[in-house]
């Protein structure tokens, strides 16, 4: 038997101790080669209520996240590329992992230990996502750990994007039979450095067939943001979102007040600021998404600090699955991790983690419908 048969044969495991109960399998399939010469595969998780996430070992990127709606229908509800060539670039990281720093750093420095290291200034003055080569853009070592977790692995050597010390990375994704895709992320370097490690997938909970997210209702259990400045850098404050149209704590459709004279959605033309969530430290519920077109909902858990709420106001994507161009406000990314700039305000939870300690970090999508 060859390996692609073995490999494909784990979709047909059978538990004997549970009755023959067919268990959640993972399919490998080739997906392309790089223009480097690699070979990129897919790795396939469906659970037993046909919830099905496609993953790619490049980028660590959720391709594809195939979910019921209350019609039974499956949709699919993250925006992805036609091709590999389209992730090979993928400027706005549909799906990928960000690392090693997410979000954005004030001035493209960070100063670690009383030493400065200088940072990819690719947004302006700042640094954001890390830069290049980013670790949306990079093939990743997979593992199978069982049948319904695939691990993938990456080592980033000193001084890659300007980061001090060598590092091994990893993400796990889980997919449960509740309809859970938990995230688990992990980090270790031989020197202080910094982790803060997130995944930039853009939900629409409508599927393929639609072109706005403004419909779909968001509900985001914070009390507070963080302020940023016209560059989208914090400003080190952390205001109530009492009486601004950043306020989720109702459920409200996102296109409600996205357009109001607010000094933050003016600044991101649109949603684009971190949120200060309650429960941070404990895996919890901290965001909810749902449409009443396909009924589906999705809920949001994480035991980061923080979370990005994005409507992608700066998407201008071509290349998309089923020849599809994903446009301005057409999906929503709910990014848990540390705040923004967190090196440089001593109010913000630390990014910087010592040489040979642990960075942990976990974040969950999970979906149900609502007829």
């Amino acid at each position: 038997m060859s390996m692609m048969d073995i490999e494909a044969f784990f979709s047909h495991i059978k538990d004997a101790e549970n009755g023959g109960r067919e268990l959640m399998s993972i399919l490998v399939k080739d997906y392309g080669v790089t223009k480097d010469g690699e070979q990129v595969k897919q790795y396939i998780l469906e659970n037993a209520n046909g919830v099905k996430a496609v993953l790619l070992n490049y980028g660590a990127v959720v391709s594809e996240l195939h979910v019921p709606d209350k019609e039974g229908k499956l949709r699919d509800v993250v925006w992805g590329y036609e091709k590999l060539e389209g992730y090979e670039v993928n400027a706005p990281n549909l799906g990928a992992v960000i690392g090693r720093n997410a979000n954005r750093t004030g001035g493209a420095q960070v100063t670690i230990a009383g030493k400065t290291y200088e940072l990819q200034k690719n947004e302006g003055n700042n640094n954001l996502h890390g830069g290049e080569p980013a670790y949306g853009r990079r093939v990743w070592k997979a593992v199978i750990v069982n049948d319904n977790q695939v691990e993938f692995s990456l080592f980033s050597p000193d001084g890659d994007q300007g980061f001090p010390g060598n590092a091994e990375i990893k993400v796990s994704y889980t997919l449960s039979d509740d309809n859970e895709l938990l995230l688990t992320y992990t980090g270790k370097a031989d020197q202080d450095t910094v982790f803060n490690l997130t995944n930039h997938s853009y939900f629409n909970l409508d599927g393929e067939e639609s072109d706005s997210v403004l419909d779909q209702i968001v509900w985001i259990d914070a009390d507070a943001y963080t302020p940023a400045d016209s560059g989208l850098i914090p400003t080190g404050e952390i205001r109530s979102v009492e009486g601004t149209p950043l306020d989720f704590r109702t459920p409200t459709a996102i296109g409600a007040r996205i357009n109001e004279a607010h000094e933050s959605l003016q600044a991101g033309k649109g949603y684009d600021l971190n949120y200060v969530l309650k429960d941070e430290g404990a895996y919890t519920l901290c965001a909810s998404m749902y449409s009443k077109e396909s009924g589906i909902r999705m809920e949001v858990r994480t035991d980061a600090p923080g979370m990005q709420f994005y409507t992608s106001n700066f998407l201008e994507e071509k290349g998309g699955k089923n020849g599809r161009e994903y446009g301005v406000r057409s999906a929503a990314c709910f990014e848990a991790h540390y705040f923004p700039d967190a090196t440089h305000h001593e109010n913000f939870k630390s990014t910087i983690v010592k040489a040979g300690d642990t960075y942990h970090l976990k974040a969950g999508y999970k979906f149900s419908v609502e007829k």
